[in-house]
């Protein structure tokens, strides 16, 4: 967890999800990653995309958080750089 996680209540615009995603992903797994990618827990990131998303929040640039489901499926929440959407997808649907 970074600096910022729980001192923060990122804004996610409207939220979308890919069907992809939809298809393959447990529900909760999906609410319980954009709770932890609202207050700045991006996941499984290295320190240096972790360190990039810090600097983001500061410079209203585009957030990127990596996380996993119970099934150990790899997934994406992406929240656009004006933050009028956040995305949720698998990285064949990028």
């Amino acid at each position: 967890m970074n600096e910022y996680a729980l001192n923060i209540s990122l804004p996610l615009g409207r939220a979308v999800i890919t069907p992809n995603a939809l298809d393959q992903l447990h529900p909760a797994d999906i609410f319980a990653a954009i709770r932890r990618h609202m207050v700045g827990d991006w996941g499984n990131l290295g320190s240096a995309d972790a360190k990039a998303n810090d600097e983001a929040l500061r410079d209203d640039c585009r957030l990127l958080s990596a996380y996993r489901d119970r099934s150990g499926i790899k997934f994406w929440v992406i929240t656009e750089a004006d933050r009028s959407a956040t995305t949720i997808l698998l990285p064949e649907d990028y």
